[in-house]
This record gives C-alpha cells, sequence and structure tokens, in this order.
C-alpha cells in the first residue's frame, strides 16, 4: 500500500491548484478523480449553454500572470468548452495530470489515531495511506434525479444536464421535456428550442434572473483589463464577492421610483451580477428587495408576449436573488416561439414518468427525450457521497446529520488532518469560485508548512470553535434575507436533507481576514499535536 503525505480528491480548479502548491513544496500527493480527465465541474456539465456566471477574465487562476496574458477569453462569458480548455492547459503546462489518477472514485477514508494517517479506499479497490486528506470535491458535483415515479420506465432517452454526454446530443425534429427551470434549465432552454420539434419546459418554481448581456469579448475593454491585471486580482482577494465590484455603495430605500428605475436600468443593461452588487439593502431589506423584484418581474412581462405565460416565468415566491441567481441569455424570448410551451407544475403537478412520456394531473406529454435540470446535491452531497469516518469510526454522514458543522467551513471536529476546500460554512457559491478556492488552498497550504516547520503531524478543530464558528454563520445568514427561500443553499431541493443555510454570507474579505487571523494566532481553535 502506498504511504503519501497527501491524498487530494478532484481534479478541477480546486484539486489542480492543491496539487500543485502541495508538489511544489516537495510533499508526496496522489490525487484521484473520477473522470477520465481534468475539469471538475466543467469536465461534467456540457449541457448545451453551459457557462460560467463569473466574467472569464476574472473566472481563471490568478497564480498565473503570465498566462493571463497569453490567453484570450472569446465572450465575455465563455461557454464550458472554453473553460475547460483552459483548466486542461493549465494541466498540461504545470505537468499535473501525472499526479492524479483519473477514472477513479474514492468511496471510504478513515483515520487510524495510532498512526496518524488517512487509510483512503477507492472503486477498483486499491487503497493508499496519507497524513493529510484534502476533499476538493467541487460544491455542485453530485447530480440530482427527482424522485419521480416511473424515470426508469420511459423508453426515451434520459439525460441530466450534470452528466451529459461527452459527444453531445442532436434534438433536432424530437419532441423534448426539460425538467427543471433553474441556472442549467435556463441556460439550456434556448439552445435545446433551436433543435427540438417541440419543447415542453416543465416549471415548479419561477425563478429570479437577470439579462447576461453577453457578447463577443471587446479587443479594447480586454486589453484595458490585462494592462491592470494584477491591480484587479489583488482588489478582488480583498474584495466581498472575491471579483472586483462597483466601489460605490447605493442605498435603495434612499432612492424615489424614478431615481431607483434610472439605477436599475443601467445595471441590468451593464448585466450579469452587477445588477445585485451595488445596493446595500437588497438582501437585508424586504421593502428594499420587493422593488428590486418587481422591477425584474416587469422587465420579464416586456420581453413575453403572451401575458399569462410572463406571468407564470415571475418569481413571486422568493425574495430577488435569495436562490442561485441565474444570468439569462434569450430564456424569456424562447417561450415566445410557438413550439415551445410552459408547462407550470404548480397549477399541475408531475404525477408520474411513463414509457411514452410525462404525465400531468391534467394530461400527458408524449415526448422523446427528456432533460432533467434537477441540480446537485449541493455543498455536502460530494462530502457525504464518500464513507469519512474519523478516530473511533465515527462518521462524517452522522456528525452532519442535522445539517453540516465545521471550522472555518474548512475543518470538522472529530476529523483529524481532513480539509474540505470551499466547503459549507464558507463563502464559496456566493462569490467568484476561483477567488475563494485559491483562497481555502492557499490557506491549507500554509497550515502544512507551518506544521512541517513544527514537527507537528496532526491538526484538528475544536469543538468550541466549531461551535462558535457555526453560530456565527447562522446569525449571519438570518441576518439576511437568503433564509426566506427554499434553495439549494438550504437543502431544500433534496428530500429529508436537514434545512440549513450552509454559505457564509459576510464576504470573502472578511473571511479571508478571519482566516488569516486564526493563522496569525497559531492556529487558534484547532488543537494541534
Amino acid at each position: 500500500m502506498a504511504h503519501l503525505d497527501a491524498v487530494v480528491v478532484g481534479a478541477g480548479f480546486s484539486g489542480l491548484y492543491m496539487t500543485y502548491r502541495l508538489r511544489r513544496r516537495g510533499l508526496s500527493v496522489q490525487g484521484f478523480e473520477a473522470g477520465t480527465d481534468v475539469g471538475g465541474t466543467w469536465y461534467w456539465n456540457r449541457y448545451p449553454g453551459a457557462r460560467c456566471d463569473s466574467e472569464s477574465l476574472s473566472y481563471s487562476y490568478s497564480f498565473l500572470p503570465d498566462l493571463d496574458q497569453a490567453w484570450h477569453w472569446p465572450e465575455r462569458y465563455s461557454e464550458q468548452p472554453e473553460i475547460l480548455k483552459y483548466i486542461e492547459h493549465v494541466a498540461t503546462t504545470l505537468e499535473l495530470r501525472r499526479h492524479f489518477r483519473f477514472g477513479t472514485r474514492v468511496t471510504s477514508a478513515s483515520f487510524d489515531p495510532a498512526r496518524d494517517l488517512w487509510t483512503i479506499g477507492t472503486e477498483p479497490g486499491d487503497r493508499v495511506t496519507a497524513r493529510f486528506l484534502i476533499m476538493a470535491t467541487g460544491c455542485l458535483s453530485i447530480p440530482n434525479w427527482p424522485a419521480i415515479d416511473g424515470i426508469e420506465r420511459f423508453r426515451g432517452d434520459r439525460y441530466h444536464t450534470g452528466l451529459w454526454p461527452h459527444e453531445g446530443v442532436d434534438f433536432s425534429g424530437k419532441r423534448v421535456a426539460v425538467i427543471g427551470t433553474g441556472s442549467t434549465g435556463i441556460q439550456s432552454v434556448p439552445r435545446i428550442a433551436r433543435q427540438a420539434e417541440q419543447l415542453f419546459v416543465f416549471q415548479r418554481t419561477a425563478n429570479h434572473c437577470v439579462p447576461a448581456q453577453n457578447a463577443p469579448m471587446d479587443p479594447e475593454a480586454e486589453r484595458a483589463y490585462k494592462s491592470r491585471y494584477a491591480r484587479m486580482r489583488e482588489k478582488a482577494r480583498h474584495s466581498i464577492s472575491g471579483d472586483v465590484v462597483p466601489e460605490e455603495y447605493i442605498t435603495i430605500m434612499d432612492l424615489d421610483d424614478g431615481e431607483l428605475a434610472k439605477e436599475l436600468d443601467r445595471t441590468w443593461a451593464q448585466g450579469g451580477f452587477y445588477t445585485q452588487y451595488p445596493y446595500t439593502d437588497l438582501l437585508t431589506s424586504p421593502e428594499a428587495n420587493e422593488r428590486v423584484a418587481e422591477y425584474s418581474r416587469n422587465h420579464i412581462r416586456g420581453r413575453v408576449r403572451d401575458a399569462r405565460v410572463a406571468e407564470r416565468l415571475c418569481a413571486k415566491d422568493h425574495p430577488f436573488a435569495t436562490k442561485r441567481l441565474c444570468a439569462d441569455s434569450f430564456y424569456f424570448e424562447t417561450f415566445n416561439e410557438p413550439h415551445v410551451r410552459l408547462v407550470d407544475l404548480r397549477a399541475t403537478p408531475i404525477r408520474a414518468i411513463d414509457e411514452r412520456g410525462v404525465a400531468t394531473s391534467d394530461r400527458h406529454y408524449d415526448v422523446e427525450a427528456i432533460v432533467f435540470a434537477t441540480g446537485f446535491d449541493a455543498m455536502t452531497g460530494a462530502l457525504t457521497a464518500v464513507d469519512i469516518r474519523g478516530p473511533e469510526r465515527a462518521s462524517l454522514r452522522d456528525a452532519w446529520k442535522d445539517g453540516p458543522v465545521n471550522y472555518l467551513g474548512l475543518a470538522v471536529a472529530g476529523f483529524p488532518n481532513l480539509f474540505t476546500v470551499t466547503g459549507p460554512g464558507s463563502p464559496s457559491v456566493l462569490t467568484n469560485m476561483v477567488s475563494a478556492i485559491e483562497q481555502h488552498v492557499e490557506w491549507i497550504d500554509a497550515c502544512l508548512a507551518w506544521m512541517g516547520e513544527g514537527g507537528a503531524s496532526r491538526i484538528e478543530a475544536k469543538g468550541e470553535a466549531q461551535a462558535r464558528w457555526v453560530d456565527y454563520v447562522n446569525r449571519s445568514g438570518d441576518a439576511t434575507l437568503f433564509p426566506r427561500a427554499d434553495s439549494w443553499y438550504v437543502g431544500a431541493n433534496i428530500p429529508g436533507k436537514a434545512r440549513v443555510f450552509m454559505p457564509y454570507v459576510n464576504g470573502l474579505g472578511t473571511y479571508r481576514d478571519e482566516c488569516d487571523a486564526v493563522a496569525d494566532d497559531g492556529y487558534a481553535g484547532f488543537t494541534v499535536t
């Protein structure tokens, strides 16, 4: 059995950077990846229209300044093939693939307190031991198949947006159903509609959207950005969102209706998540939020010709941006096409899927293909999918049965030498993910270096520090409107999952300062031996 300094699980942005940092310091590292190559999220999610909702010029590694200058992104928000091409290029340039076993899923990990070692088991049956186990498995990695009776009976083609065939899918001339109108549904529906003979979009919950305003990369804007890349990167590291955002903040409730309309016209024209960055009270004041939500609904009403369809597409059951805010490209206009039909599952819920299609409470929809755009077991799913056991065989699944608990979103009491990259309790999904990943990876790397210098073999979060952190994260979340939505942020999309708001809401800059303060204080809140 091979013995290593560290095992890294996952070969996306997190796993590649973590492996690079540890190898650079001379540690022996073995990476494991279930896919056949690097990419993580961008390896699996190849559905039509898949793209990042952070701008391409900032959704990339900051530790490769030469690549910043050399790499050209073709669009403001580049699609999955371009992002995957970037990740593959980094893996090739830094020679990282040789440190990974691909097509190998980690299934178990158990900690031996006598030797301070993890034993990691894989699906092929191999085992290795390592001092440190680093879970770089991503926040949106475990696809959620809905519990609809009869899915297995369907005789047509079934797809999940998170497990899309690498060879692509041709829907030309077919009757297609898309179930789900979250981010993946909103991105894929316009593309599928271009091919399908008839498209039925099954919507349970209308989603707030903002226009992406995507376009080919402007050469002048690209040159200007690259001329100040280093400054932009450093600013992003200490910002709320992990990105460069407007510095002048606006209180919505200080504006009259005309001033607010003018302000929202400006940000909607800019597009993307700039529509939420400037506003100090958007996610704390119900009155301020409703004013923006109604503006958003009116924007939708102006894009969809059928007033009844437009009204069904307007989100009214949760505050604006409290579910993952979607950046759309012609999603709403798609419902103006005569071959596209919106099916409102609140009015006519799905009863079952059978051999020929989808049966709702009022009719049957004959289709030849079903696309499940039903999201993921977010933030915790990829961690609890592995049978992780600490000393005395304590299970992470059991520790998290009432919701995830940890310290700094990085370590879990009772599980020594285990680190999670962008886990629950950290900013992760509320920020530019690459910025959040880099902060976590660099903190873990510095922690392991500090342990090596001091001759320490074991580090574990203290229970009382973990309890204080969980309480702080919960209180911070409760001070916002986020918990008012039944979102995957609280696990509401997974039947039986504990309802806990999982992300840290106070911003990447504040979080970075808090993590750095812990390290500067000799890793306060940890037991180090």
